[in-house]
């Protein structure tokens, strides 16, 4: 049987990600559900939120489904239950029933979205051992972007169509996008490299792939520091970014004085920046190392969540906050490849689940905290401070798991030496 492309592969996975991306595109629901239905803005906003927590919770308990029935039968199976959700979302408003939207758009979707997000960058991360970055940047950039492109689709569909017709059409879509682009998903031949490269750590050729530090199950996994010091940095990264994302708009007004439009566009442009940090760190973690990156990332939002509340200057305040974004997304997009790094890829699409948790425990606890803090001190400027702080932990933990690897690496080093000696 002939190997596939890699590049088709990559492609696949990003017509996975810009479908259940949509998500993203929630909001957008909001206003017409409030004047036609009379729901209130929580009622409809906890239908977002069960869908992430959902997300992470399918994605720890699916992940080892992915691994065992392998991606194409997976994104099937994402496929059936996002498009369930959807067309099941319509028949929820219909008929009138939060509960059922609960069910279909929150649940049976949100399982969907958590299956349907590891599925491809597992996938990919076996695909590109030379540029696993790129890839699964690629892939998760669409995840972010999937809002920009769905937004005004939407919008035109519930002119045209009504709410519960654009979820029916919507669904149906989405359904034959995830379901042809899984077809192709498939894992590359064991052994299998790309052409010129070699899995020899140190060589003369320029092309070369590092070895991996281990090759652990999940299950083994999850008993490491390493795992445990991924599950923090990723927990901060996301809690920290999620909670500005929430909050950007009455912040930005009430920090640096932004008017209600200047502010909406702002949290516009983050869309932007939040996807293409996602393909930039990505990619440039396959030549600093993920290690490096992650380093980066919090050290340039320790400075930037100390500078926010001194600044007055609504140009620099929105920079700031559009270079916060980049680390948003690029946390994201970088955490499948350090997995891969640090575990391997015998059961990288199990242990992605279980690090993504921290992706449902923070977007729960994100803004909660946010709302609490603002609440408690009457201002945004002791929220920026604590998650400055947050920062510090993010980086040192950082720097901790350099160790960790280091230890490892003179271990096996060690051994290799006793087995040829």
């Amino acid at each position: 049987m002939r190997d596939k492309n890699r590049w088709l592969i990559a492609l696949s996975a990003v017509g996975i990600h810009i479908s259940i991306g949509s998500v993203y595109a929630w909001s957008v629901f909001t206003g017409p559900l409030q004047e036609q239905k009379g729901w209130g803005l929580s009622q409809i906003s906890f239908t977002f939120s069960l869908a992430i927590l959902f997300l992470g919770l399918s994605a720890a308990f699916l992940g080892h489904f992915v691994e065992k029935y392998g991606p194409s039968a997976a994104g099937t199976l994402s496929a059936i239950f996002f498009g369930a959700g959807m067309t099941g979302a319509g028949f929820a408003i219909q008929i009138d029933s939060l509960l059922l939207l609960y069910v279909f758009y929150g649940m049976l979707g949100g399982i969907g979205l958590g299956v349907g997000y590891i599925t491809p960058v597992s996938t990919l991360v076996k695909w590109f051992p030379d540029r696993r970055g790129l890839a699964t940047g690629l892939a998760i950039m669409g995840f972010g972007f999937a809002s920009l492109i769905s937004s005004p689709i939407m919008n035109k569909l519930i002119e045209s169509f009504g709410i519960s017709n654009t979820f029916y059409m919507l669904g149906i879509i989405y359904f034959i996008i995830i379901l042809i682009s899984a077809q192709y998903l498939a894992p590359p031949k064991e052994g299998w490299t790309p052409s010129g490269f070699t899995t020899v750590k140190h060589t003369n050729e320029s092309k070369r792939v590092i070895p991996d530090l281990s090759q652990l199950t999940a299950n083994e996994a999850v008993k490491t520091k390493r795992f445990w010091s991924l599950w923090l940095m990723l927990f901060i990264n996301v809690t920290c970014g999620i909670a500005i994302l929430s909050v950007a708009s009455p912040m930005a007004q009430e920090l640096v004085g932004m008017s209600a439009a200047g502010a909406a566009a702002m949290v516009g442009i983050m869309g932007l920046f939040n996807g293409g940090g996602r393909i930039f760190w990505a990619s440039i973690s396959d030549y600093i190392g993920r290690p490096n990156v992650y380093t980066l990332f919090f050290a340039f939002q320790i400075i930037a969540f100390f500078l926010l509340p001194s600044i007055s200057q609504s140009l620099l305040f929105s920079v700031i906050v559009y270079l916060i974004m980049t680390c948003y997304g690029g946390g994201f997009a970088s955490i499948p490849a350090y997995i891969g790094d640090l575990f391997g890829t015998k059961q990288l699409g199990a242990i992605h689940g279980y690090i993504l948790t921290a992706w449902a425990a923070a977007g729960v606890f994100g803004p909660v905290l946010v709302s609490w803090i603002r609440e408690t001190t009457g201002s945004y400027q002791g929220t920026l401070l604590f998650f400055a702080i947050l920062f510090i932990v993010a980086l040192s933990v950082s720097l901790l798991i350099r160790l960790d690897i280091k230890r490892i690496q003179l271990m096996t080093e060690n051994q290799l030496f006793k087995k040829t000696s």
